[in-house]
């Protein structure tokens, strides 16, 4: 005569997440930060009818949607930047707290100067909306204003945009070579482009060549080049494991790479 057995349902097994490892979030995020920094770019284009002639954007030539992306954009790269020190802090105490400590304070003056340069444009943008074409408004102030605000925007990205990346970059050189953390080629190139980075500067300062001329442009290359591959490299590789930060991973010396 036949039973009739129970079989009891399969028992699932829930299988662990494998959680992602300090250092690798943390050269995730600096990696992404460091791409974000660079969505500023196509300010060249948006801020060329501005700059081209103050004047005449006060008075109703050109966009002013194009001169507030520009602005936003420069935003977001401020911010981007005051990331990369601030995340990376973590790491980058355990090679040298004094260096680590001058990359966040480089980083946040860079990032005041260019809040500073944002704001010279955007009263530009208010002269224009507000004052521009009303009863009594003196044109010729008006047009001599925006010129100036210009030059402030021009001379203080010349401080924030291009001599405190020359500060960041020697620190942040100088941390990547001690600590091999990635591979010596991107180190080598921020310690040799933040010099050639400072003396184009220098040259811009005392009215060698403009800070948009092919001089300069070259002279910022490799400081460029450094930061984007830098950003890259971390998003898809990562920091090299060493006994450095091997704790930090939550492995032991002993099988630390």
């Amino acid at each position: 005569m036949a039973t009739n057995t129970h079989i009891p349902p399969p028992v699932t097994v829930p299988i662990p997440r494998r959680r992602m490892q300090p250092t690798r979030r943390i050269s995730l995020a600096v990696g992404i930060l460091y791409v974000l920094t660079f969505v500023s770019i196509p300010t060249l284009a948006l801020y060329k009818p501005i700059k081209d002639d103050a004047g005449a954007f006060i008075m109703g030539a050109g966009s002013t949607a194009a001169l507030q992306w520009g602005a936003f954009s420069e935003v977001i790269v401020g911010l981007a930047g005051i990331g990369t020190a601030v995340v990376l802090y973590p790491v980058a105490k355990r090679i040298s707290q004094t260096a680590a400590l001058g990359f966040v304070a480089a980083r946040l003056l860079e990032t005041c100067l260019i809040f500073v340069s944002v704001a010279s444009l955007l009263t530009v943008m208010t002269l224009r909306n507000d004052l521009a074409g009303a009863a009594g408004t003196d044109s010729a102030s008006m047009v001599t204003i925006g010129h100036g605000l210009v030059a402030t925007y021009n001379w203080v990205f010349l401080l924030s945009g291009s001599l405190m990346p020359v500060a960041c970059d020697l620190l942040l050189g100088y941390m990547l070579y001690r600590s091999a953390l990635v591979p010596r080629i991107f180190p080598i190139v921020a310690l040799v482009g933040a010099p050639l980075l400072l003396a184009s500067d220098i040259a811009v300062f005392f009215g060698a060549y403009a800070n948009v001329s092919p001089i300069a442009v070259l002279a910022a290359a490799p400081v460029a080049v450094f930061e984007l591959s830098l950003g890259i490299w971390l998003i898809v590789k990562g920091f090299r494991l060493t006994p450095l930060i091997a704790d930090l991973a939550g492995t032991s010396q002993s099988t630390a790479i």
